[in-house]
């Protein structure tokens, strides 16, 4: 297989919400940047997110996370930013990166390596937790959101963080019912606001409780 070489000020590894950010700023200061992802299309969690977010307006209180993901992508594209999508990174030297895309192995040269590539679920392991039919939320989120496709008909959820009430709310919203919520801590995990949407749809939220077997 050849080898392809090239060069770059700055190469950053996961086009997320992270990457995009990092990618920006160091193009913006002048440095050639190079952002690689394995994924088809850039943004990473923001386009699975089609509520509102919540916090300060620092943290774009107010806007869905798909419009946040959009603005990246025009920034980064105005910054001059260059991206390459379905690239594996699966070699990692000093200075030096190897790539794989399309079957061509292709090696980066780079003053500064950023490496942005996101985060793993935290999943609660009991027995039964690994059969067809346990997922964990972000998985739900990809294929309600993302792929149009319902993942079951009823659901419980474990967990009542804001990502356990917005994740329930948002499968309420394609088509599934909620059967309960639960929370092992003594009080809900999230934002009183999203426990009392989920409340007022009917949906139980069993708190000092968990689950013992699927």
């Amino acid at each position: 297989m050849m080898t392809e070489r090239r060069t770059s000020d700055v190469l950053v590894v996961g086009a997320g919400p992270a990457g995009l950010a990092a990618a920006i700023e160091t193009a913006r200061r002048g440095a050639r940047t190079l952002l690689v992802d394995e994924n088809g299309k850039p943004g990473g969690q923001l386009f699975k997110q089609i509520h509102k977010f919540f916090g300060s307006h620092e943290h774009r209180a107010g806007v869905r996370g798909y419009d946040i993901g959009r603005q990246l992508l025009e920034d980064a594209a105005g910054a001059g930013v260059t991206v390459m999508l379905d690239s594996v990174v699966h070699g990692l030297f000093e200075n030096r990166v190897a790539i794989l895309q399309a079957g061509r192995q292709i090696t980066v040269e780079a003053g500064r390596i950023i490496l942005a590539t996101g985060a793993s679920e935290n999943a609660v392991a009991f027995p039964g937790s690994t059969l067809p039919g346990v997922m964990g939320a972000g998985a739900i989120q990809t294929m309600i959101n993302v792929h149009r496709v319902l993942p079951g008909k009823r659901i419980v959820m474990l967990g009542s963080g804001n990502v356990g009430l917005i994740v329930s709310y948002q499968l309420m919203q394609a088509g599934a019912e909620v059967l309960a919520l639960v929370e092992a801590m003594p009080s809900i995990g999230g934002y009183g606001v999203h426990a009392a949407k989920i409340r007022r749809a009917g949906v139980p939220i069993l708190i000092g409780t968990t689950i013992s077997r699927a």
